[in-house]
């Protein structure tokens, strides 16, 4: 099997060097290798000494974080640096990154056998924080001055393209003679134009002045992207001196992170610890939100034993207490999740926080009396209590609307509190459910039945 698997990454990586298939992609040379890891560690040891260089740059970028760090051990620094040297200088840095967060001796080592250029291309863009736009920017790009001509520029894009210096062009970006930004121009626009035209002629209001500053938030740049729906954007200083660009690959990986991270947090999971390969790493991070589930569960029996007279009086109480927590467990989730969506997407801004909690209040209270009236007929035939039916009708109401309070309440006071809403919000609304569920039922229960 191990035969066929490296017979299949000779014969893609043939293709992909030739230009012969363009279907054949990085990603399907880096899958057969993780399944050569798997099959034959020593093959795939040597398979990867004996991959091209611009190849085996990309493909370790595609790689599980496993299987690179043993990469990184095996081949050295020299070697490294010689991959590096092959990646666009945004793709470069995060690889010096993730080699720094194996090795940072390593790393160090790395950079210092790249080039002057490189090395301090690569230092600036990992100066920059995690949530810059500058740590996503690359520094290739096809700009043009505004006093050049459109058929000057074409001939040297011509040659950046033979040279292999730049790639997925979809756009010049113009700048004056201080390589300030004024403008960009589509290349679909570009050719409509004669050769012997000059950029500062044929700029005018209606192309492309949209930019992003280097310590802009990356997530507001997302937005960006999204709302002009855009492949390619200029990020300059504060001096707006053009600094690089950033392309919509690197925005799907942001969104695809901040998705993955979401969706970990609202589950009490840490999405780095889930990462790690240590058994009990990962176990101990888990076993940290279970255990504040663990307080919360408390506190709701707490309640619960407050009552354990009414309880006993009407063991009916029992059988139907889980059902009122549970939908109002069930509400609140359904409201924290779109309120932490609309959050993400930057949609709940000043007055929209008040009329997202009032629409979701109103929902939670017409499903409260749908509900109601469906749960309190089957508690009276059930069990033949008229009055029984009356308080867990009232209790459905109270719960869920407490549901759709705090269901958006809490992911908006976090976010005011600069605390991701993702982040301990299940566990928070879970808690205010039970509580107000079985305080409610039991409460109300004590009064009128009893």
């Amino acid at each position: 099997m191990s035969e066929n698997i490296l017979e299949s990454i000779n014969n893609r990586v043939a293709l992909f060097n030739e230009g012969i298939d363009e279907s054949v992609h990085i990603y399907e040379i880096a899958s057969l290798l993780k399944t050569l890891h798997d099959d034959d560690e020593e093959l795939y040891s040597q398979t990867l000494e004996t991959l091209p260089h611009e190849i085996l740059a990309e493909v370790l970028l595609e790689m599980p974080q496993q299987h690179v760090e043993e990469a990184y051990e095996q081949l050295g620094a020299e070697h490294l640096a010689s991959l590096a040297s092959e990646l666009d200088t945004d793709d470069a840095a995060d690889f010096i990154q993730n080699i720094e967060e194996v090795n940072e001796e390593l790393a160090e080592e790395v950079l210092s056998k790249l080039s002057d250029d490189d090395r301090a291309t690569i230092e600036t863009l990992i100066s920059y924080e995690d949530n810059e736009a500058g740590a996503y920017m690359q520094t290739e790009l096809f700009e043009a001055r505004a006093e050049e001509s459109v058929g000057e520029s074409i001939k040297r894009l011509r040659l950046m393209k033979a040279e292999e210096l730049i790639d997925n062009v979809h756009q010049a970006f113009v700048v004056d003679k201080h390589r300030r930004l004024i403008g960009a121009i589509l290349l679909e626009d570009l050719i409509l134009h004669e050769s012997h035209e000059l950029y500062g002629d044929i700029l005018h209001d209606g192309h492309n002045t949209i930019h992003v500053h280097a310590h802009d938030d990356i997530y507001d740049v997302v937005e960006v992207f999204a709302n002009y729906n855009l492949n390619t954007l200029a990020v300059v200083d504060e001096n707006q001196i053009l600094l690089g660009r950033i392309t919509a690959d690197d925005i799907h990986d942001v969104m695809e992170e901040r998705a993955t991270e979401q969706i970990y947090h609202m589950a009490g999971v840490n999405d780095e610890a889930e990462q790690d390969e240590e058994f009990w790493s990962i176990g101990k991070t888990r076993a940290i939100w279970l255990g504040i589930n663990l307080l919360t569960a408390i506190a709701a029996s707490i309640v619960i034993g407050m009552f354990d007279a009414t309880i006993e009086a009407i063991v009916a109480l029992a059988i139907l207490m889980p059902i009122v927590a549970s939908m109002g467990g069930n509400a609140g989730t359904q409201t924290l999740t779109v309120t932490v969506r609309k959050i993400a997407l930057g949609e709940i801004e000043g007055k929209e926080a008040y009329a997202t909690v009032k629409r979701e209040v109103l929902l939670a209270l017409f499903n409260g009396f749908i509900f109601a009236v469906l749960i309190g007929a089957v508690a009276f035939l059930w069990f033949k209590i008229p009055l029984l039916g009356l308080v867990i009708a009232l209790s459905m109401i109270i719960n869920l609307f407490f549901a759709g309070f705090f269901g958006t309440i809490i992911p908006l006071g976090l976010r005011r509190a600069g605390i991701d809403p993702a982040i301990g919000s299940t566990v928070i609304l879970t808690t205010v459910t039970d509580v107000v569920g079985f305080l409610s039922f039991l409460g109300l229960a004590t009064i009128i039945l009893l």
